[in-house]
């Protein structure tokens, strides 16, 4: 028994390799990007919600754009660099109440230490350093979304319309099954703002069964 509980402690807290996948602006909410996050060799997938400014410097870097003058997180980088601290990886390392959490992890010649982050600044700072991006098997068991391996799935009779019931006042009406069939519909359009609100819905609901 002693084993199974120290096995599954260790399973949860066993570092799972991520890599940004997409960066998703949902027109249907003024000023809210997703930032989603893939399990590297796997096929789940974790989207964060993010601010505005921070979806700009993480494209702004995945896309290797010089701007004219150093936004706030390259400044932060070349602070580190002028001083040798190198980001070593960040981890996304704890989710309350559906806000996540990370830590950067960095080093100096006599010390390596973990500071406190908020994700979206965390992330913004490891495209630029080309650090490892890592998160814990609770996490991703918790917040993450499967994606089907065939790619997109052909639409069942019956439906719900996106459009229609995709806002949180009517996910409440709708049975599992189908939040589960309105999930795979959203996700092959790739609209990971609205896909962060079923999958929540589909959490709660399982929670409390």
């Amino acid at each position: 028994m002693y084993r199974s509980i120290i096995s599954t402690i260790d399973n949860d807290m066993k570092k799972i390799e991520l890599e940004i996948v997409a960066l998703s602006h949902s027109i249907t909410q003024t000023h809210s990007y997703a930032v989603v996050l893939g399990e590297v060799n796997g096929l789940r997938r974790l989207p964060i919600v993010i601010g505005g400014f921070e979806a700009q410097a993480i494209a702004v870097a995945l896309e290797k754009m010089q701007p004219s003058r150093p936004l706030t997180h390259d400044l932060m980088k070349n602070f580190m660099s002028a001083f040798n601290i190198d980001l070593h990886e960040i981890i996304i390392s704890d989710l309350q109440e559906g806000i996540f959490y990370s830590k950067l992890v960095c080093s100096s010649e006599n010390d390596t230490i973990e500071i406190d982050s908020r994700t979206s600044d965390a992330l913004a700072l490891a495209v630029r350093f080309g650090c490892t991006v890592y998160t814990y098997e609770h996490i991703l068991e918790s917040a993450g979304i499967l994606m089907e391996e065939t790619g997109a799935s052909k639409k069942r009779k019956n439906t719900p319309s996106v459009e229609e019931n995709a806002s949180p006042d009517n996910l409440k009406s709708l049975s599992l099954d189908e939040l589960n069939t309105l999930l795979t519909d959203v996700l092959d359009k790739e609209d990971y703002i609205r896909a962060i609100s079923i999958r929540d819905e589909i959490n709660s609901r399982k929670r409390n069964l």
